[in-house]
């Protein structure tokens, strides 16, 4: 007996297989979010860095170093494809444009709470790890070209 498979069976079931790859990948553009991005800062002071690290749990420990890109998020995106980004080492992108970006930095100290925070506020280029079209991890910053 020869069975014959549908086309609509095929594509349901290539559907689901690529279901758990689609959600680990919107998990971590989640957590570059969570960890990352802030498009309307109150603020960008100390004070700043001591809420948002509490806020999007980075206090347990105290994280040593974060930093908040600030803007619109496809703008970031845009990283990942020729929109607004370019090939960089070793996979990473780097923007054609720079963001406004606020780094927190622990004062030192004890790693438990309540942690404490120095702002630094510039405007940089940022370095990603993209995948799937999706940024996932800050690389770095860097310092935007003189015109």
């Amino acid at each position: 007996m020869v069975m014959v498979l549908s086309p609509v069976f095929l594509a349901f079931m290539l559907y689901l297989g690529l279901i758990p790859q689609t959600l680990a990948q919107n998990d971590r553009y989640k957590e570059f979010l969570r960890k990352h991005y802030d498009p309307k800062p109150k603020g960008h002071d100390d004070s700043y860095c001591d809420t948002m690290m509490k806020r999007r749990n980075m206090t347990k420990p105290c994280k040593d170093t974060n930093t908040f890109v600030h803007g619109n998020s496809d703008d970031i995106r845009a990283v990942c494809d020729d929109r607004n980004g370019e090939p960089y080492r070793d996979g990473l992108r780097r923007s054609m444009s720079a963001f406004q970006i606020t780094t927190c930095t622990h004062r030192g100290g004890s790693t438990r709470p309540p942690c404490r925070y120095r702002a630094f506020t510039a405007s940089r280029i940022i370095v990603i790890h993209c995948e799937h079209g999706f940024p996932v991890h800050l690389e770095k910053t860097i310092l935007p070209p003189r015109p």
